[in-house]
């Protein structure tokens, strides 16, 4: 039988009526013929407390048994849903990580999948099993201990899950009804898109949008894996939510697909560097070693023989980045005047394959910008994207202006 792949988000099993709810979604995919594995989170909220826990026993903790705490979660929605499609009649049974096996490597709270061996699952679907209700965000390390793969492990865990068996399809179940040309809490106008390529919604989950998360894009794009993204508080429907899939299965692309924002962002600059060979990797090796996130980069000549350097990385890692370049200032390997951090910006991008194919994309950009009166700090490109950093007090406004620029609302 084709086998689909349908993950709930923790909100889709926030309470045991919700559960009952998504139970009865997997039992029409059952009824259709398919084979579903299940990848379920945890319920809303119990991560965040179980973590909690965690560093209230102990601050300095075990990363081995933090994996162990938080991933306990997911094992409880697991045992739920598959008791609920029990009780309707549906074979189910629940799985963890260890027991599939999913196996990654040993880096414990954000590991990566290596393997998930389709033996074990495909046997008892042999035997009559209908529903493999596995928990997501978890595996098992070389030395036999559980992991978690991190923030949005779950999406990733689905996806390795559609690739590993083949499936026809990934459905991500979450608490809105699929991908928007923006943020439809900032623009009313906002469109929910029927389709959307690979390559924009990676775009537009790196650069701030919360639907899909970025590593899980990644690997349905390598693998070539037919997502789709709708909400489980809506009416099912063959045609319901935004379908990621191959550039060649959309008939023709809007030149922009969306508007995407992060709140959260920093605009760093070291003034009066050293002009020389190798003086970006002597800034940039010790941000890499302390975890630092850059972004977006610009080097200017501020005078002879010295230059400044301009990078954009999260707020909450202006205090690491600041510590870093402070110790390899002592160490005499790189030589700054200042530091300065802005700490009031917003990165603000347009996204679209059509840009490949369509000039002046981004002087009509800079130009709705500026008649709004926003000033432009940092400009990056790529073949299917422009981001800018701005002051975050205009953020809304500009999202609002491009999205009415290029015409988003219009299907």
């Amino acid at each position: 039988m084709p086998v689909l792949v349908m993950k709930f988000g923790g909100t889709s099993v926030a309470t045991l009526d919700r559960i009952r709810r998504a139970a009865k979604r997997v039992g029409v995919e059952v009824a259709k013929g398919y084979d579903v594995i299940v990848i379920v989170s945890a319920m809303a909220g119990k991560t965040n407390e179980l973590v909690g826990w965690v560093n209230e026993t102990s601050p300095l903790f075990d990363a081995r048994e933090y994996d162990a705490v938080v991933s306990s979660g997911e094992n409880v929605t697991a045992g739920l849903m598959a008791l609920t499609l029990q009780e309707m009649e549906v074979p189910a049974r629940s799985w963890q990580g260890w027991q599939v096996p999913l196996r990654t490597t040993s880096a414990h709270g954000s590991a990566r999948i290596e393997e998930i061996p389709t033996d074990n699952i495909n046997r008892k679907f042999a035997e009559g099993m209908r529903v493999a209700v596995v928990a997501g965000f978890q595996g098992i390390s070389p030395e036999g201990r559980i992991t978690t793969l991190g923030r949005g492990g779950s999406d990733t865990t689905a996806v390795a899950f559609a690739a590993a068996f083949g499936a026809e399809r990934c459905d991500i179940y979450t608490d809105v009804d699929g991908v928007y040309t923006t943020d439809p809490r900032i623009c009313d106008r906002a469109r929910r898109l029927d389709r959307i390529a690979f390559e924009e919604m990676l775009e537009l989950a790196s650069l701030g949008a919360k639907v899909l998360q970025t590593r899980s894009v990644e690997l349905a794009m390598r693998y070539k894996v037919r997502l789709r993204v709708l909400s489980s508080f809506e009416e099912q429907s063959d045609t319901a939510g935004t379908l990621v899939c191959d550039e060649e299965d959309i008939m023709e692309s809007k030149v922009v697909a969306g508007v995407a924002h992060s709140r959260d962002e920093a605009k760093m600059t070291l003034v009066s560097v050293a002009d020389r060979p190798g003086i970006a990797a002597a800034i940039f090796m010790p941000l890499s070693e302390a975890g630092v996130n850059v972004d977006m980069i610009v080097q200017n000549i501020a005078e002879e023989g010295r230059t400044d350097m301009t990078f954009s990385c999260p707020i909450d890692q202006v205090k690491r980045a600041e510590q870093a370049l402070s110790r390899a200032k002592e160490k005499g390997e790189i030589n700054f005047h200042d530091l300065v951090a802005d700490t009031g910006v917003a990165k603000v991008s347009v996204v679209g394959i059509g840009m490949r194919s369509h000039t002046g994309v981004a002087a009509k950009m800079f130009k709705v910008l500026s008649s709004e009166g926003i000033n432009i700090k940092v400009i990056t490109t790529s073949e299917i994207k422009i981001s800018v950093l701005i002051d975050r007090k205009y953020m809304e406004l500009a999202v609002q202006a491009l999205h009415d620029a290029f015409e988003l609302e219009k299907a």
